[in-house]
């Protein structure tokens, strides 16, 4: 068979518009992949780009006989190039990157290798963010027969997944074009519910993402409350076509109240964004909320949501600013309390609390219950109960590589014991954490451990989950080398004072 028939095992659909150097990971990553080049093809489609682009894609084109390059019109949009990059792709199956992220080394080949092994039609590899969140819980582990009810899938709405060709066009799979918000939601929703196997591949990062400098994402700028608020219904539509009412629908419900509403509406967040905006996110939130949401989606959240979502609905813009306020100050104070390198084994000793400001975040007991408290009155204390999450807090002590972001959850011992808060009055106590870990580097990350390891612990605990980064980072030489621990960088000195003095510098001539 020749090579222009050949049906490749993996085509990768890149959009591609006034890339620029942007392009040049992606570029390298792909020509460095492990799976041979005759076995899968890249097929980038230019969206009417007005810069380099184009002829840096061609150029690369004319040098690689697995990429082509097609030019359309400028769309505006991702959708319209990815689907005719699907309509052009001969790949068993199909991958969706963007311009401006990359792949590991080996990601196309133990995709597919994954794919072909559990005869699935989606596999969602491992990502790496930078600059940005990704799935934490869902790549914990390996999973070859996830769903949407036994796994985390719907925290995993991105397109950049392995997807079967076939099975896209069997259903008639595509991306909704146009200018509109959540078209990935729209696609990877349907084709999750419509998927006979997806797995996902965690122990090993296919994918890293990135969010650039110079590309803002959705902002009070650039998203019209209604027309984004009114492209989310559309894809709860897609939901309520293909799952009953019932405690699957609210938790899959659950996902787009927790990150596209109740997110926009909380501490930072919210006190960045211009007043005006906020009013109309929470004047059309609280009509989906109201008019969408069955009680059970709202009352799977944590308190501080619930609480969110409850003043959503009742239009208590003030009361949301003023626990967004509180929230703000929220963090992680954590400590190592004992460290021990011995060879390539580490042993870590980690203790952590929950703050907000200079208080720590504070219980109610009463009666065997445990309420949230919370610097905002008139809420059901339902609505604040954390009864069901006080056992199930945890601390866990993450690794993350510098260079390349990968993080790996060490195994833990870990208990957290109550404390009373004085300063609350009687009947008020926080949880303080303490865990150990152990790790052996020579069998870390299968071995790949050449660069700077930092640990992070990880606190989750009533609903919140914010990392907290600690004073130890080793580095291995080279794969395999036995870590060393890098000294604490001095602190820097006063920005001021250092400008004063490369201007007298500069004014003395020296």
């Amino acid at each position: 068979m020749s090579d222009s028939t050949r049906v490749p095992k993996v085509s990768v659909v890149v959009p591609a518009y006034n890339s620029g150097p942007h392009l040049e990971n992606l570029i390298a990553s792909l020509l460095r992949q492990s799976l041979p080049v005759e076995e899968f093809e890249v097929v980038f489609v230019d969206d009417g780009s007005t810069d380099t682009t184009p002829a840096r894609l061609d150029e690369l084109a004319a040098a690689h006989p697995h990429i082509r390059v097609l030019h359309i019109d400028n769309s505006g949009w991702p959708s319209r190039p990815r689907n005719i990059g699907v309509a052009h792709a001969r790949g068993e199956y199909v991958f969706f990157s963007d311009d401006d992220d990359w792949f590991g080394d080996e990601a196309l080949e133990r995709l597919y290798d994954v794919a072909a092994a559990n005869d699935a039609d989606i596999v969602v590899g491992k990502m790496a963010g930078h600059n940005r969140s990704v799935p934490r819980e869902l790549f914990r582990r390996n999973r070859f027969d996830a769903t949407l009810a036994n796994s985390p899938l719907i925290d995993s709405l991105t397109a950049h997944k392995l997807f079967r060709r076939s099975f896209l066009n069997e259903h008639e799979i595509r991306f909704p074009e146009g200018p509109r918000r959540l078209e990935d939601h729209s696609m990877v929703v349907r084709a999750l519910l419509l998927s006979k196997r997806t797995c996902v591949l965690a122990d090993y990062v296919c994918y890293h993402h990135i969010r650039r400098g110079d590309a803002g994402n959705l902002t009070a700028q650039t998203l019209n409350a209604a027309g984004y608020y009114a492209n989310l219904r559309e894809v709860l539509d897609i939901v309520d076509a293909h799952v009953e009412p019932g405690p699957l629908r609210d938790r899959l419900h659950r996902r787009w109240l927790r990150n596209e509403m109740v997110s926009r509406l909380r501490g930072k967040r919210l006190l960045n964004a211009p007043e005006d905006w906020i009013a109309e996110v929470v004047s059309e939130c609280g009509k989906i909320i109201r008019e969408r949401f069955a009680p059970g989606v709202a009352a799977g959240l944590p308190p501080l949501q619930r609480t969110i979502t409850t003043l959503t609905a009742q239009d208590r813009l003030a009361d949301l600013r003023r626990l967004a306020e509180w929230e703000a100050g929220v963090r992680v104070r954590a400590t190592v309390d004992e460290h021990q390198l011995t060879g390539s084994v580490l042993t870590v000793r980690i203790t952590a609390q929950l703050e907000s400001g200079d208080e720590p975040v504070t219980l109610a007991v009463s009666d065997g219950r445990y309420g949230l408290v919370l610097p905002v009155d008139d809420v059901d204390p339902d609505v604040l109960d954390v009864t069901d999450r006080v056992s199930k807090a945890r601390l866990d002590i993450v690794l993350r590589r510098k260079e390349g972001g990968e993080e790996f959850f060490l195994p833990v011992e870990q208990h957290a014991e109550q404390e009373p808060v004085a300063s609350a009055g009687p009947g008020r106590v926080h949880l303080v954490h303490h865990a150990t870990a152990t790790v052996d580097f020579a069998t870390l990350n299968e071995g790949r451990t050449e660069g700077a390891w930092m640990i992070k612990a990880r606190l989750t605990e009533s609903g919140w989950t914010e990392d907290a980064r600690v004073p130890l980072t080793f580095r291995c030489a080279a794969d395999g080398a036995v870590p060393t621990r890098v000294p604490p960088a001095a602190k820097k000195k006063p920005r001021a004072r250092a400008r004063l003095r490369r201007a007298l510098k500069r004014l003395l001539g020296r």
